[in-house]
């Protein structure tokens, strides 16, 4: 029984390492080459508009926003730059707060670090909390405790 208990929980650990394997390896495929018209919106989606309040450059109609899109156009089309230079070009000339999604370097790696760092000391801190009341919980009783509870036994008999 205690063998196909054991192959049982390898078969399923086989199981979620392979459902992890092939869904990393499915959100990093590349799909291939890309049309100048999906770069300009993949590259205008991850930009904000430097005059609208949480919009991106990809769904905005204002001035401000038009200006980068036609800016990212005019470089896709010189074929000159990668997708990241031209961000790094926006954001060098808009500042770090046209961008939707931080980046990992830097001062903004702690938007990325902190979450993780705060979860891991909740769990730490309910797992030491947790041991301690077992081990309170399973102390022995007191002296008086017991009595009390003897006594409270004998006048229900």
């Amino acid at each position: 029984m205690k063998s196909k208990s054991v192959h049982n929980k390898w078969s399923w650990l086989l199981l979620v390492l392979s459902a992890v394997a092939l869904l990393a390896f499915g959100s990093t495929r590349d799909s291939g080459p890309r049309t100048q018209a999906d770069r300009i919106d993949a590259i205008t989606k991850v930009l904000a508009c430097p005059t609208c309040s949480g919009e991106s450059v990809y769904v905005s109609r204002a001035s401000g926003a038009e200006s980068i899109r036609a800016e990212v156009a005019r470089q896709i089309a010189g074929g000159q730059q990668s997708d990241d230079e031209i961000i790094a070009y926006i954001e060098a000339r808009f500042g770090s707060r046209v961008l939707l999604v931080p980046r990992s370097t830097g001062l903004d790696s702690l938007i990325w670090v902190l979450p993780v760092f705060v979860l891991i000391c909740a769990v730490g801190t309910l797992g030491f909390a947790f041991r301690r009341w077992k081990v309170v919980g399973s102390d022995s009783i007191s002296v008086e405790d017991a009595q009390l509870v003897e006594r409270a036994l004998r006048e229900d008999r």
